[in-house]
């Protein structure tokens, strides 16, 4: 799958700067059409507030009305437009208000990555040996010019597309769970 940019302008990108919309959209991707109500059952917010943060990521472009779903027509369902949201880095660093568009972004980012880790630790006991087995965390300082750097992407990305992959072709397997991958690489403040 091309991962083309979608996302180019910085009032977009902070839609997604909040961790309310940042945990909507995931849930949207990862289950499909949701009313708000269904998805107050995952996040700790009330159905109204949650309406809020939903029209302003439909707004963004981020999710659409998901038409024919449910069987009350009162209902509002709602969808991802996108599996995945890429943007260019470079252009947005070429201008200030994209610039902290993306940073309060990232920011937002990281918190949502650390708080998905906190709520795995909390959880691990709870969890089948195995899965606790499976699981890994992994950092290292690498020495890498930018070009070597882009080169690691490049490959975590063909990494990642061969267990997407893996991942449709389980969509009936008992035995298989969703997982969360994440891969940062940048250069060291």
């Amino acid at each position: 799958m091309a991962t083309e940019p979608n996302l180019h302008r910085a009032s977009h990108m902070r839609a997604l700067a909040h961790p309310t919309r940042l945990q909507l959209l995931a849930l949207l991707r990862e289950h499909g059409p949701q009313t708000a109500a269904h998805l107050a059952e995952f996040v700790d917010e009330a159905p109204g507030s949650l309406s809020y943060h939903l029209r302003t990521l439909a707004a963004a472009g981020f999710i659409e009305e998901a038409e024919g779903q449910g069987t009350d027509r009162r209902q509002r369902w709602w969808r991802a437009t996108h599996e995945t949201t890429v943007w260019d880095t470079a252009e947005f660093a070429r201008e200030p208000e994209r610039l902290a568009a993306q940073r309060d972004m990232f920011r937002s980012l990281g918190q949502a990555y650390a708080s998905r880790l906190t709520d795995y630790i909390d959880s691990a006991a709870d969890l089948a040996p195995e899965w606790v087995e499976a699981g890994f965390t992994t950092d290292r300082a690498l020495r890498l010019t930018p070009a070597q750097l882009a080169a690691l992407g490049g490959e975590i990305e063909a990494l990642q597309e061969r267990w997407l992959a893996e991942s449709a072709r389980n969509a009936g397997n008992e035995s298989a769970a969703t997982v969360f991958f994440l891969a940062q690489g940048y250069k060291q403040p």
